[in-house]
């Protein structure tokens, strides 16, 4: 049956993806991919298919923050995908991560609505232990830079105390900030959906978020870059699973 929101059905026959945020970020998906074929365009929803190494591959944005990745893991699932990969970009927490590090999110702090609404704050968001380790034996085979921790979810960069909220999460120690893993951490696991999230660090610590991420939708050269290397783990990752 169709999907209301992503416009997909079981036809699509994909039991992997790959989740950017921006639609836009599709195409850049698609170079990777042999034979891609554009399937459907609804709201922030831009999916097509291609393979990789032989395997079939869905790749479907899913618009910014967590209630629109939480409908998109709702209605992959029913589809048939069993794995899935966010391929997002963060903001970093820590010193010492680079423009274009990659950061490979163990965990997720839910400070976020759409986890929330599924489940007690005492449920923990953790990616799957099999596609975790296959995103860092592929970052690490490929000689990417990347950084393995606890991401911070939240709901908005716009809020009074941001700034304040990121300064307590480094001391914890959590290395970057997203507004989508959480979501798609908590509910995949409720669904039996194996999920991961890998980010490409757009954002220096201590810099303005706004400005940083104007500087990447526009390809700058260490994010743009950072951008096809999460691109490439999390396929590589998928086909070894």
């Amino acid at each position: 049956m169709k999907q209301p929101h992503i416009g997909l059905d079981e036809t699509v026959g994909a039991a992997y993806a790959v989740l950017p945020g921006d639609p836009a970020r599709i195409d850049r998906v698609a170079a990777f991919l042999d034979d891609p074929r554009e399937l459907a365009f609804s709201r922030e929803y831009r999916s097509l298919t291609g393979f990789y190494n032989g395997v079939k591959i869905l790749a479907m944005s899913t618009g910014m923050g967590g209630c629109s990745t939480g409908i998109a893991v709702e209605e992959l699932v029913r589809i048939g995908v069993k794995a899935a990969v966010r391929i997002g970009s963060c903001g970093a927490l820590q010193k010492g991560i680079g423009l274009g590090d990659l950061i490979i999110a163990e965990a997720a702090v839910r400070d976020d609505g759409a986890s929330l609404a599924y489940v007690d704050s005492r449920y923990p968001a953790v990616a799957d232990f099999d596609l975790l380790s296959a995103l860092k034996k592929a970052a690490e085979q490929n000689g990417f830079p990347h950084h393995v921790g606890i991401v911070h979810s939240h709901e908005s960069f716009y809020i009074d105390d941001n700034a304040e909220q990121e300064a307590g999460w480094a001391k914890r120690g959590v290395l970057g900030s997203d507004m989508e893993t959480a979501a798609l951490l908590t509910i995949g696991r409720l669904r039996g959906l194996k999920a991961a999230s890998i980010l490409n660090n757009v954002v220096a610590t201590g810099e303005s978020t706004a400005e940083s991420i104007g500087g990447y939708a526009s390809g700058e050269s260490l994010t743009a870059t950072g951008e096809k290397r999460e691109i490439k783990t999390a396929l590589d990752a998928l086909t070894s699973l």
